[in-house]
């Protein structure tokens, strides 16, 4: 799929999209209720854009299955063009004899399969059933599909490579500030307090003015950690590398732990999560279980972002879920224009009332009471600490008497909101 093509069918299917939301939306308006066929339509044209938010890897992958298509025909091409030649060619010297018997066969070969289809073998010329009759033969003579005639032979390939669902990971270091430290806990000095200055007279008087207070944030760090048995044997007689395969293992599931703890961790011997965090304000969405207003605008949303203070919109992005952003694409604001815009055409990421979005799979869905959708500085608001990032013992000793070797796999971190104002989230009405 070249980029022109790409551009072309993304603007294509958000106009189709925009127009058949439009209609949805009319329907609400005159009937209050939306056309089922109308709804059906959105849904599935939503759907379809969700495929363009990954529209250069989907072509690459389409491209090398198109071409791993074309390299298995031509093999199979090749393959029958060997058996049919070594049929009755070799007592032919000259090449444009064997040439033109070749293409005689073929041809005598082919017509005598079309023929077999269509009118069956038993009524077949007796040179057609000949012809496929010496095939078979040939085939027979070593055939893969028995052991003892061929198929001890060609063994299969073992390809060294694990076939993986993919692990929905929420990017709380693309998001957060991220800090090391060598101590169990980082203190952060904080200001708690200011002073107002005032205004004097020429020769008035002045008094102090109190107010300015400072404080700690204190951001300790927690353990996770992965503990995995594997017998002596299966490491030793693996065609993998087990301990590089269970070291990948535990760094993946613990990038999807510190996810959901940068999400919703209680700061209970876990991170604490942004969505948890007291002094995080907010908004509601303005109707019951969903994120659009009583309406069906954008109300909520926007509303949401102007009221996060403006030094913090300089760097802010929203965060939701993909589900989440299916429904953020039907809203419209008050002058009925999308707040959801795709960006491909612009060679930009795709926005939502002109700010980048991040998909963070821990979020939430739509329901009443639930908080689907945060926008903020991240950066400025979280901060990630780093105790030990990664450290595994290789335990032979515990399960020796059972021929096993114990893998213990551990990370310090810590996490919390330090900058409560910098962000916001919206809530469903109950």
């Amino acid at each position: 799929m070249t980029e022109k093509t790409a551009v072309e069918q993304v603007m294509s299917a958000f106009e189709e999209f925009k127009a058949a939301n439009d209609n949805r939306l009319k329907e609400i308006e005159k009937k209050g209720v939306a056309d089922v066929v109308l709804t059906e339509k959105v849904d599935r044209i939503n759907t379809a854009m969700d495929k363009f938010e990954e529209a250069n890897k989907k072509a690459t992958a389409e491209l090398l299955e198109t071409k791993k298509a074309l390299d298995d025909e031509k093999k199979h091409v090749d393959d029958l063009e060997e058996k049919l030649n070594r049929l009755s060619l070799a007592g032919s010297a000259d090449p444009a004899k064997r040439a033109e018997e070749l293409k005689s066969k073929v041809n005598l070969w082919a017509r005598a399969v079309v023929n077999a289809h269509t009118i069956g073998i038993p009524n077949l010329p007796a040179d057609q059933q000949k012809a496929l009759a010496d095939v078979a033969a040939e085939i027979k003579a070593l055939s893969l599909g028995n052991d003892t005639t061929g198929g001890y032979l060609a063994p299969p390939e073992y390809v060294r490579e694990i076939i993986k669902t993919v692990t929905e990971i929420s990017p709380a270091r693309a998001l957060a500030r991220v800090r090391s430290t060598a101590a169990k806990s980082i203190q952060l000095p904080k200001r708690t307090g200011q002073f107002a200055a005032q205004w004097v007279a020429e020769q008035g008087n002045k008094s102090e003015t109190d107010g300015l207070r400072y404080g700690l944030w204190e951001i300790p760090t927690h353990e996770l950690f992965a503990l995995i048995d594997i017998s002596n044997q299966n490491l030793e007689d693996s065609a993998f590398d087990l301990g590089a395969e269970i070291s990948s293992e535990a760094t993946e599931q613990f990038e999807v732990s510190e996810g959901a703890a940068f999400v919703s961790g209680n700061g209970v011997g876990k991170p604490e999560g942004f969505l948890v965090a007291a002094n995080v304000g907010g908004a509601n969405s303005g109707s019951a279980a969903t994120i659009a207003d009583a309406d069906g605008q954008a109300d909520g949303l926007l509303k949401l972002k102007y009221s996060l203070k403006t030094a913090y919109t300089r760097n802010a992005s929203w965060a939701l879920n993909r589900t989440t952003l299916g429904s953020v694409r039907r809203l419209k604001d008050g002058q009925k224009n999308y707040i959801w815009m795709p960006g491909i055409a612009l060679g930009r990421p795709n926005t939502i009332d002109g700010d980048p979005y991040v998909e963070v799979p821990d979020m939430p869905n739509e329901g009443a009471g639930t908080t689907p959708v945060a926008y903020g500085d991240f950066n400025k608001a979280y901060t990630l600490v780093d105790r030990i990032a990664m450290e595994m013992l290789r335990d032979p000793y515990t399960q020796a008497t059972s021929g096993n070797i114990r893998f213990i796999f551990r990370r310090r971190l810590g996490g919390q909101v330090v900058l409560p104002e910098a962000i916001k989230k919206l809530t469903c009405s109950v």
